[in-house]
């Protein structure tokens, strides 16, 4: 059982490794932090490619999150 536990925390730590080196760098600085960038282009970017990898990665950080706590329990 903790063979396959440890395979599946493998995995979504290189699906989550692969989906964050994927996702490009916020270009917004300090504009971001004081409220000031551009939200005109936000409107659809639930459909982008980028809101896609963002998702993903938050899918994989909570599934390997899981698993550690299984894999913790079951070495236990």
């Amino acid at each position: 059982m903790t063979t396959v536990v440890s395979i599946l925390l493998i995995l979504a730590a290189l699906f989550m490794i692969v989906t964050v080196l994927l996702q490009s760098s916020e270009e917004g600085g300090i504009s971001a932090i004081s409220g000031q960038a551009n939200n005109y282009f936000s409107k659809g970017k639930s459909k982008t490619l980028e809101a896609k990898l963002a998702l993903g990665t938050k899918i994989a950080a909570g599934v390997f999150v899981v698993l550690s706590l299984v894999m913790l329990l079951l070495t236990k």
